[in-house]
């Protein structure tokens, strides 16, 4: 009994979090941070000098860009058809503009304005677009959903005086998953895995006509479809997948790109070797506000981390630095403010 105990304690949900600082709040794994961006402003004479590091994307992509006008910047050959939404609307004019555009459920629907994961889901019915309309009070896109095996995170960084850039980060994901042994429940299952115990109110929600349902062994289920780490996608470091074909492959998708100097490709693809040729499907590209995620990956070291993150706005720096001495503005601040009101309103839910 005394073992139970303590095993229910060492595997609560604040124990887990505590033992691994992937989970810990955001503030206080980026403390270091603000105050070197407060250095950084300083030099720069300006809190938002961020803003010049991509002057094709609003802010540079720290916050406040729409997502469809900075996917309407990639070539069409690289991403999956994608419509803007504008609320208020209906069910019945959101499936409309799938018949026109050639989709069919499942789709993936996303915030127009949208950080961490907020408000993205995979949509399999009608009956689950109608839910998602009831519940969201913000313009969303619509995206054909990529059914390719792999999906990565890759980093690219090009200086203003440089010809051609580097891909400097690579993070691999691992999508949340359970595999049955015969034996136990669904729930069972779920509550065994540390990452999705961490999921559990939104997994009881999802799956509760199956979670009483005995799970045969050796099959593999996909608790969730959406590649971010918030929802419970394992991270891991592919920074050995780096070589000079992949450099060359992503300067010639971001050369493509207007305006685009410093952001992470969020994409799928059917093999590795596809991102060595092009052949990839990007579901989003982030700009200076996207993190090297490779650092998420378990067991990575805070120190490590903080180095790479360190390394990461100095890189923003030096890049706004050079746009500016180019001719790009910096955002005045009354219009940074008014992008980050409107970035906040969209992702608040609804009360």
């Amino acid at each position: 009994m005394l073992n139970g105990v303590r095993d229910q304690i060492g595997r609560s949900n604040f124990l887990i979090k505590l033992k691994s600082w992937e989970y810990w709040p955001f503030g206080i794994v980026q403390f270091p941070l603000f105050i070197y961006f407060a250095w950084l402003s300083l030099r720069a004479r300006s809190l938002v000098f961020f803003s010049a590091s991509n002057p094709g994307i609003t802010m540079g992509g720290m916050f406040g860009e729409s997502k469809f006008d900075v996917l309407q910047k990639i070539p069409p050959r690289y991403k999956p058809t994608t419509f803007l939404v504008n609320v208020p609307t209906t069910a019945e004019e959101v499936t409309t503009r799938m018949g026109e555009t050639g989709l069919r459920f499942p789709v993936i629907v996303k915030p127009d304005l949208g950080e961490r994961g907020f408000g993205v889901t995979k949509l399999s019915n009608l009956e689950q677009l109608q839910a998602y309309l009831s519940s969201q009070h913000f313009d969303f896109v619509v995206q054909e959903f990529v059914d390719k095996p792999m999906e990565f995170g890759v980093f690219y960084t090009r200086f203003p005086n440089q010809e051609h850039g580097r891909v400097t980060s690579v993070v691999m994901k691992e999508m949340l998953a359970v595999v049955g042994d015969g034996q136990s429940t669904l729930q069972e299952l779920i509550l065994r895995l540390d990452r999705a115990k961490l999921q559990w109110e939104s997994l009881k929600a999802k799956y509760r006509n199956t979670l009483s349902t005995r799970v045969p062994a050796g099959q593999r289920i996909e608790l969730v479809s959406i590649g971010n780490h918030c929802l419970g996608t394992k991270f891991l470091d592919g920074s050995y997948l780096i070589t000079p074909d992949l450099h060359r492959s992503f300067n010639t998708i971001s050369g493509q790109i207007p305006g685009f100097y410093f952001g992470r490709f969020d994409l799928r693809c059917n093999r590795i070797e596809d991102l060595y040729s092009g052949d990839v499907s990007i579901m989003e590209l982030n700009g200076c506000g996207a993190e090297p995620a490779h650092i998420y990956h378990p067991g990575y070291s805070l120190r490590k981390a903080m180095g790479v993150l360190f390394r990461h706005w100095r890189n923003i720096f030096v890049i706004a630095r050079e746009n500016r001495r180019r001719g790009v503005a910096y955002t005045p601040i009354k219009e940074a403010m008014a992008h980050y009101k409107k970035f906040k309103a969209s992702t608040t839910p609804l009360s």
